[in-house]
């Protein structure tokens, strides 16, 4: 039965049972969920989730499926963002440089950026950050229909993550070029070369993708804290000892924050104005959605934040509202005749 719901439909399924004849029925469903009782551990030994009542369910799907499915596509579509950030950048470099060859960054930093630099604050999000409260949650049950509906995981929704990584990539690149190229970089009158273009970009990728993930967080603790701070603070204690390498091993970044950035205003000047041009476009986006089309779990978040969770006709209101948008006329019959080829082709099945 579970295999003709999962062919037929081409659905998620999820099983659920407590004895040793329902272990076939959970390894074939996606997701097994065994209740250890009275009849053995043979469910709870073949499923991939155990619980030990069945009235723990709810709590399981509503609460930490919503914060699941939440997480697991938030963190999937910032790593695009950060990767498309950080690779457009040398990308715009070779063609700056006529495809010469010559990488902007030093190899040490292209090996530790997906380790060091920006992989910490992905994973505390992954793992610690909730949207809403285990307790709106349980009151708006609707929020777990943004996962049955793909909603936070669609190609939409990844495309725009990615078109704001070129976007930050664009903006990096051409104001830190444009803004160190043409004029004396520190007081002795030399201009910067690559070693100080590549370093400078670096720190604001660097800046940009860990703030951006602050923006992302909806709920912070001391951990994310650590990890993005942290991560921002070790790019600097980095630079300083791989500088303070022989040059053999250090090569182009050899003393390069010590003796060339650290004493020169440029450098914290082009930093800090390009860390904040770079986040105004997704800080504007973000609040002009979160104002006048917000998603269920915004509206949510707004009857938090306006006090309005014990106003009962404003929750009944947004509790039967639908995550999908309403469809009259000409696009109502669009839909129809899609839903009725569907139904066709999956009765031809």
């Amino acid at each position: 039965v579970t295999r003709l719901v999962k062919s037929g439909t081409r659905k998620t399924t999820l099983a659920i049972g407590d004895g040793a004849n329902d272990v076939g029925m959970l390894q074939e469903a996606d997701i097994g969920v065994g209740i250890s009782g009275v009849e053995g551990m043979q469910a709870v030994m073949s499923s991939d989730i155990a619980i030990a009542q069945f009235r723990y369910l709810e709590r399981l799907l509503l609460v930490h499926g919503h914060w699941c499915y939440r997480r697991i596509s938030s963190m999937i579509c910032y790593f695009f963002y950060k990767n498309v950030t950080f690779g457009f950048t040398l990308f715009l470099y070779e063609v700056y440089a006529s495809f010469s060859g010559v990488p902007a960054y030093n190899d040490w930093f292209l090996s530790l950026y997906n380790v060091f630099f920006s992989s910490l604050p992905v994973i505390a999000l992954g793992v610690f950050d909730q949207d809403v409260s285990a307790r709106y949650c349980l009151k708006f049950p609707l929020l777990y229909q943004e996962g049955v509906q793909n909603v936070l995981f669609s190609w939409r929704r990844i495309l725009s993550w990615m078109l704001n990584g070129f976007i930050s990539a664009l903006i990096i690149f051409f104001f830190c070029t444009k803004a160190i190229e043409l004029q004396a970089f520190d007081e002795e009158g030399r201009t910067a070369g690559r070693d100080i273009l590549g370093a400078t970009m670096y720190t604001c990728i660097v800046w940009v993708v860990n703030l951006q993930m602050a923006l992302a967080i909806s709920y912070f603790t001391m951990i994310q804290h650590f990890f993005i701070w942290g991560s921002i603070a070790f790019w600097y204690i980095f630079l300083l000892i791989y500088g303070a390498m022989p040059p053999n091993l250090s090569e182009n970044a050899y003393k390069v924050f010590i003796e060339t950035l650290a004493p020169s205003p440029s450098y914290w000047i082009v930093t800090f104005f390009v860390v904040i041009t770079t986040l105004v476009p997704y800080f504007s986006y973000s609040a002009i959605k979160m104002r006048f089309f917000p998603m269920y779990h915004e509206m949510v978040q707004w009857i938090r934040y306006e006090g309005k969770t014990k106003d009962p006709e404003f929750c009944e209101m947004v509790q039967q509202r639908s995550l999908q948008l309403m469809t009259v006329g000409s696009s109502a019959r669009l839909a129809a005749k899609a839903n009725q080829f569907r139904e066709r082709n999956i009765n031809l099945r």
